[in-house]
């Protein structure tokens, strides 16, 4: 009976289905906060931390250019474009980087929720 195929497949579907604490903790968070989290403000706010390391050493290599002697001059305008550039930078790195930490967690959430699904399933035939 234990090598009959249907057998193993039943065993398997019971252990893989069930979540765990974490994952059933993680369920609940996302759907209090998915909304919130989509938001391009607070994408911006809890990403720009992040885009700042991100685009930071180069405005520092700029600002601090009188290190290396051949280095070209650069301008007061020319400094302000590279700031503003670099603020680019860490806005557009921040938000991607929020945007695809928003799809993964959504990702994560829509597969636990199948599996959820599907838990209750099995527990409504038996």
């Amino acid at each position: 009976m234990k090598n009959h195929p249907f057998f193993l497949q039943q065993l398997r579907g019971i252990f893989a289905i069930m979540l765990t604490e974490k994952e059933n903790l993680f369920i609940s968070y996302w759907e209090a906060n998915r909304e919130r989290e989509s938001k391009f403000w607070r994408q911006l706010s809890f990403g720009a931390p992040w885009g700042l390391v991100f685009a930071l050493p180069i405005l520092v290599a700029v600002i601090f250019h009188d290190w290396y002697k051949n280095m070209i001059p650069i301008s007061k305008s020319q400094l302000i474009l590279i700031m503003l550039a670099v603020l680019a930078i860490a806005t557009f790195y921040s938000v991607f980087r929020m945007k695809f930490k928003w799809e993964n967690n959504e990702q994560i959430y829509k597969e636990l929720k199948f599996k959820k699904d599907k838990e209750q399933a099995a527990n409504l035939i038996k």
